[in-house]
Parts: C-alpha cells; structure tokens; sequence
C-alpha cells in the first residue's frame, strides 16, 4: 500500500547521503573571532551563554576594579561586561543556527486527504518533496557557510570595535583627571596669592588695580575648575557606558596620570602593508563577493525553472457497503512554465549583485589603505607635538617662570607680569596633557586602521587638538 511512498522518502534519504549535514561547533564560531580580535587587543574574549559564563565574567570584573586600572584591564573589562558586544556574539549564534539549518536536506511535505461520497470513502496520501530545492540543497548550503564565516568577522570586527571605544575613553579619563590636578594647583596658588593681595590692600600696601588683578585671576582659575571637573565626570561617565558597569564610581581605580611616550614609533610602509594583510572589513567584503558568486552562479543554472515539485501519492478506496477496499497510487509532479519570465530579471540582479560587491571591494581597498596612511599621518603629528611639548615647551616654560620670578622679587618686574606668566604656564601644561592624550587616541586609531573595527576621530581632531588654549602657552 505504501510501497511508493517508501519509494518517494527512499529517494530522499538517497539525497540526504550525498552531503553531509553540517552540526553546531563546539565554541559557536568564537575561535576565529578570538584569534582575530583577541590577538588585535591582546585580550581574552568571552562569550557569555550560560549562569556560569556570567558568574565568571562578573568574578573577572571585580578582581580587575579592585587593582589600579590600566587601558589593558578597561579592555578586558569591556570584552566581558559590555552587552552590545554580547549581542553580536547572538547574531553569530543565530548566523551559525541558519548554516547548519541549510545543510541540512530540504523537508518532505505529508498530506493527507479524506474525500467521502453516497457511496464510496476515499483516503489519499501524499509526499510532496521540491525537485528544486533538493537540486540546490549544496549549492545553498555552501553558501550559507559562507555567510557564518562572513557573521565571525563581523562578530571579531565588532569585537575590535569595543576594544577601540574601551582604550580611547580610557585615554579621556585619565586625561581629564591630570588636567583638573594641574589646574587645580594653579588655583591653589591663585587664590592664595588672592588672600595675601586681599591683606596688602587692607594695610595699603597695595593699590587697587593690582589687587584686583589677583583677584580676578583666581576667579578665573576657580572657573576653570569647575569645568575641569564637570569634564571629569563627564569622560568618566563614558568609560563607564562602554565598559558596561552599573553605577560604579571609577574614582578610586583610575591613574591620575597619562603614561609616559613610547620610545619607538611605527614605519608608515609597514602600516600600508599591515593593513592591507589584517583589515577585518576587507575580509568581510571578500566573503560578500564569494556569496554573491555562489548566488550568482546558482541564479544561472536555475534561471528556466520556477517551481518543481514531485509527490508519492497512496489512494485507498472503500465502498460504504460490504464490498473490498482498493488500493492504488502514483506519483504527481507539478511544473511551472515560466511563458512570461524566462529568468533574465533574476539573473541580471543576481549579476549586478555580484558586480556591486567587486567594486565595494575595490573601493574599501584603496579607501583601507588611505585611512591607514591619515591614522599614521595624525600619530606621526601627534607624536611629535607631545615630544615637542615634553622635551622644549615645558622646560622652557620653566626657566620663564622661574626668571620671572626673580625679577619680580627685584622689582624688574611688576605683578601683572607675574600673573601673566602664571597663566600662560598653566596653559602650557594643560597643553601639554591634551598634546600626550591625543598621542595615545592616535596610538589608538592607528590600530583601528591597521585591523578595522571602531570609527576613526577625524585626523584633525588629533593634530590640531592642541588647541587654541595649548597655543596660547607659547
């Protein structure tokens, strides 16, 4: 009775053994992102699928805020906690859970239909199975294991993408923090000198204009103060976001001080070429050409046929009365004749697909390696601008105050002139704190452009951000 149907689902499982079905890996393709972006950062990546993954992420973090906080450990401490970064971790999962449902062969449809008359009671039964789908089931599989492998750099880059985030707000704390110290000594000392101008004036050893000099310049230093320390807050607050922490005061762990410049800088030829070896943007666009000629060329060979399905039907037939059933069965293949649609629309689309990604390839090439060149342009800058800061502007300021002084304890020199110099000192050193905190956000950036991931800052921002004020100190 059911011998074609037999027949029918016999044929299938035949089909089924000519490619093997593809199973879930064992880490969820979190290998290759932890080759890539774990190399890129230097850090572990976790991905957090369980209580217990959760448990030890939570464990990790708080032996990491009980130490001194280093751009190393904000890393680490973004790669465990942030749960943007975990969603894209999902979206592999879910990239991964599509590749093995398309290796899989495509599944048998069963009907089963009851028709009763007067007279008769008919039972039919079907397997219906499409011929298209079966005769593409390779074709769609290998291309859906290019899109997982195409979700793992996506899920690396974006990886990469926190780490950046992570290591530049870390820069912008530390840096907002050496800066309210620094002003905040010059206000120290503006409003001591204030007081002390404060009592001369009241025994008239001191004029009113001088006074009022003094006064005014610790009013000034008291405001810059204030809006150091809202700046404070402010960087800590993001570093906080992007490291994913809930209401925790990063007072207590963050350095009070930028690090000192490496001693060594990167070669501009060794960068291009970098980039051009490790960019994971121009290995995900690599992976979308490959799809799209697997599409492309499976758009070609099925451009004729819109639909074919074939189906084992079993039939049985029963009088109402006392007579016999009857048995019978067949098959029933459907054909849809494309009279009107001869498969050019699809393959022109398929064709200018492919086409579309070639030349984004192309363009994310050149474009790759012009970024990589701008990023080492602005290092190579700000490198320069800190050293310049570091080695001659300081020390010079130095020696000016340090003169300035002594004149003005001759009387060479009146008081506004000591006031003055205390302000452009000041000035110069703030200067001197963004002209290094700008060296590390281009230190940063240069990454960024040799392994992709994260947004650059625009290149002016890190040349030019010695700013008006740092200019000022001159």
């Amino acid at each position: 009775m059911f011998s074609q149907l037999r027949a029918c689902a016999a044929a299938l499982a035949a089909a089924a053994a000519l490619s093997a079905c593809q199973t879930f890996s064992p880490d969820g393709g979190m290998g290759r992102v932890a080759a890539i972006a774990g190399d890129g950062l230097n850090q572990g990546v976790v991905r957090v699928r369980s209580p217990e993954d959760a448990a030890a992420a939570q464990d990790a973090v708080a032996r990491l805020l009980h130490a001194p906080l280093s751009a190393d450990a904000a890393v680490q401490i973004a790669l465990y906690n942030n749960l943007g970064l975990q969603a894209a971790y999902n979206r592999l999962g879910i990239a991964e859970a599509v590749a093995v449902q398309s290796s899989r062969p495509p599944l048998p449809i069963f009907a089963f239909e009851t028709v009763s008359t007067p007279l008769e009671l008919d039972f039919e039964r079907k397997i219906i199975a499409s011929i298209l789908s079966l005769a593409t089931w390779p074709a769609r599989s290998k291309i859906a294991g290019v899109r997982f492998e195409q979700a793992q750099l996506q899920a690396a880059q974006e990886t990469l993408n926190v780490g950046a985030d992570a290591r530049k707000a870390y820069w912008r704390a530390v840096a907002a923090r050496e800066i309210l110290a620094a002003v905040s000594k010059a206000a120290a000392n503006a409003d001591a000198s204030a007081k002390l101008a404060e009592s001369l004036k009241q025994s008239g050893a001191l004029n009113t204009l001088e006074h009022a000099r003094r006064q005014v310049f610790a009013k000034e230093m008291a405001a810059q103060v204030t809006a150091a320390r809202q700046q404070v807050s402010a960087t800590q607050e993001r570093l906080t976001r992007v490291l994913g922490l809930w209401g925790t005061d990063l007072s207590g762990v963050l350095p009070g001080a930028l690090p000192p410049l490496v001693r060594t800088t990167r070669s501009l030829a060794a960068v291009e070429q970098e980039a051009m070896d490790r960019r994971v943007d121009l290995a995900i666009a690599k992976l979308e050409a490959e799809a799209l000629a697997r599409s492309y060329g499976l758009t070609r060979k099925t451009r004729f046929i819109n639909v074919v399905d074939a189906s084992g039907i079993s039939k049985t037939q029963k009088d109402k009365g006392e007579g016999p059933s009857v048995d019978g069965g067949g098959f029933d293949i459907e054909f849809v004749v494309p009279i009107y649609d001869f498969g050019r629309a699809r393959v022109r689309e398929a064709e200018e697909r492919y086409m579309e990604a070639l030349n984004l390839l192309g363009e994310r090439a050149v474009n790759a390696r012009s970024e990589a060149r701008e990023a080492y342009g602005a290092y190579a800058a700000a490198y320069k601008i800190a050293v310049q800061y570091q080695n001659e502007v300081l020390p010079l300021r130095a020696t000016i105050s340090r003169e300035t002084e002594l004149q003005y304890n001759a009387m060479q020199v009146d008081a506004f002139a000591l006031l003055q110099e205390a302000r452009a000192d000041t000035l110069a050193k703030v200067a001197s704190i963004e002209a290094k905190r700008n060296f590390w956000l281009a230190y940063t950036d240069l990454s960024v452009a040799v392994l992709g991931g994260g947004d650059l800052s625009p290149a002016a921002e890190a040349v030019m951000a010695a700013d008006t004020s740092g200019a000022a100190g001159h």
